[in-house]
C-alpha cells in the first residue's frame, strides 16, 4: 500500500543519538557498496535474521493543522521610579537573571529622610494638642454634667477635639506618605527573569514615573497564534495542541485559550497555548509551530529509531522475507506525539523495517546493495 499525502512543510524528525551517530558510519560505508545484485551469503542471511526489527502497521493517529505563533512571557514589564531621586545603585544590566525581591535600583534618600523628621515633628505636635484638648474636653463634660457650664462652651470643647484628632490622623497620614517614599528609594525585582532593557544609568536624577528597568520572566511562557475561522470550531472541539521545540522535539500545552470573538480585521482568533514550565529552550519572541488536534487519521507508523537519513532524504532499512536488507527512501510527516513518525510514501503495511541502522548498515554492506533501491 502506497500512501501519496503531500505533507506540510514541518521542522525535521528526532532520531536518536545512536542512529546519529551511525549516519556518519554509514556515508562512508554506503560509499563503498558495490553494485552487485548477487543473492547474499549464507552467513549474511544469518547476520540480517538476527536483525531487531518492527512490523509497519497502521494506527489512529490525531490529525494536526500546523500554524506558526509567538512566545510570549506572561510576566513582562517595565519598573518605574515612585519617587523622585538620584540613582546611587544600579546592580543589574541588560541579560543578568535577578530572583524575585532582588535589589535592582537605589536611590539618594537625604530628601525624604529630611521630610521625614519634619513629618515625625508635626505628628509629635499634633498629637500633644489632642491630648490637650481631650484633658480639656473631659474637664467641660464632667462640669457640664452638673449643668454648671453653658451648652455652647461644652459644644466647643468638643469641636476642638474632633479638629485635634483630624490634625493628628492628617499628621500621621503625611508621615506615612514619606515613609512610603523613602521605601521607594530601594527598588526590588517584582518577579524572578531576565532583564532585558535599561533606562537609566547610575548618578542620574530622575522623578516619579521615570522608566527603569525592562524585565521578563521565563517560568511562564505561552504562543500567540492567530488561527483562521473555519478551524476554530475544531479546536474548540478538541481543545489539544502541542508546541513543537527549536531540537525537532515537542511539548502538550498545559492550556489552551481561544478568543471568543475575532478579530475584525484578520478575521482570525487570538489563540494563546500555555507552555509547560521547563528549560525547553523556547525564549519570548521566537516563532514556533503550534499542532492543533482537529480530528483523527489512519496512518502508518515506524518507530523513530529506525528513520536514517542519507543526505536530506529520509530512510529505513527493510528486511525482505528472504533476509536480504534494503535501504527504502522513504517521506514521512511530523512525529507523533508518542515519537513515531508517520510514513506518507515508501512503505506498505506489514514490512519489517530494523530498528538498529547500524547493525542493519553492517549487513547490508556484507550482502553489497541491491541493484534497485526503491524510493517509492
Amino acid at each position: 500500500m502506497t500512501l501519496r499525502i503531500d505533507p506540510p512543510s514541518l521542522p525535521a524528525i528526532r532520531r536518536p543519538r545512536r542512529a546519529r551517530a551511525a549516519l556518519m558510519l554509514l556515508a562512508l560505508m554506503l560509499a563503498g557498496c558495490p553494485e552487485s545484485g548477487n543473492p547474499p551469503a549464507a552467513g549474511t542471511v544469518a547476520a540480517s535474521a538476527s536483525l531487531e526489527t518492527a512490523a509497519v502497521a497502521v494506527a489512529t493517529v490525531p490529525r494536526e493543522t500546523f500554524f506558526d505563533g509567538v512566545v510570549e512571557a506572561l510576566n513582562q514589564s517595565t519598573v518605574s521610579a515612585q519617587t523622585s531621586g538620584r540613582v546611587l545603585e544600579l546592580p543589574v544590566d541588560v541579560g543578568d537573571h535577578v530572583e524575585k525581591g532582588a535589589l535592582i535600583v537605589r536611590f539618594t534618600d537625604t530628601e525624604q529622610k529630611a521630610r521625614a523628621a519634619a513629618a515625625e515633628s508635626e505628628l509629635g505636635e499634633a498629637n500633644a494638642r489632642l491630648a490637650e484638648a481631650q484633658l480639656g474636653f473631659d474637664r467641660i463634660r464632667e462640669i457640664h454634667a452638673k449643668k454648671l457650664v453653658a451648652r455652647a462652651q461644652f459644644d466647643r470643647a468638643r469641636a476642638d477635639l474632633d479638629a485635634a484628632r483630624a490634625k493628628a490622623r492628617a499628621a500621621q497620614a503625611a508621615l506615612d506618605e514619606v515613609r512610603e517614599g523613602i521605601a521607594n528609594t530601594v527598588i526590588r525585582a517584582p518577579y524572578a527573569g531576565i532583564v532585558v532593557a535599561r533606562h537609566v544609568q547610575i548618578g542620574e536624577t530622575v522623578g516619579v514615573g521615570t522608566p527603569l528597568l525592562t524585565g521578563v520572566s521565563l517560568e511562564h511562557l505561552r504562543v500567540h497564534v492567530d488561527v483562521p475561522h473555519q478551524h476554530i470550531g475544531e479546536l474548540r472541539k478538541h481543545r489539544q495542541a502541542r508546541v513543537l521545540l527549536p531540537d525537532d522535539g515537542s511539548i502538550a500545552i498545559e492550556e489552551l485559550r481561544i478568543s471568543p470573538n475575532a478579530d475584525p480585521e484578520t478575521h482570525t482568533f487570538r489563540v494563546l497555548a500555555t507552555v509547560p514550565q521547563g528549560d525547553y529552550g523556547v525564549y519570548p519572541g521566537m516563532l514556533l509551530k503550534v499542532a492543533f488536534v482537529t480530528g483523527t487519521d489512519e496512518r502508518l507508523l515506524l518507530p523513530a529509531a529506525a528513520l536514517v537519513r542519507r543526505g536530506e532524504i529520509d530512510a529505513a532499512y527493510v528486511v525482505g522475507e528472504d533476509g536480504r536488507v534494503g535501504l527504502r527512501y522513504l517521506r514521512v510527516g511530523t512525529p507523533a506525539a508518542d515519537g513515531r513518525v508517520p510514513v506518507l510514501a515508501g512503505l506498505a503495511v506489514g514490512e519489517r523495517v530494523a530498528t538498529d541502522p547500524l547493525a542493519a548498515a553492517v549487513a547490508y554492506k556484507a550482502q553489497g546493495a541491491p541493484a534497485g533501491e526503491s524510493g517509492e
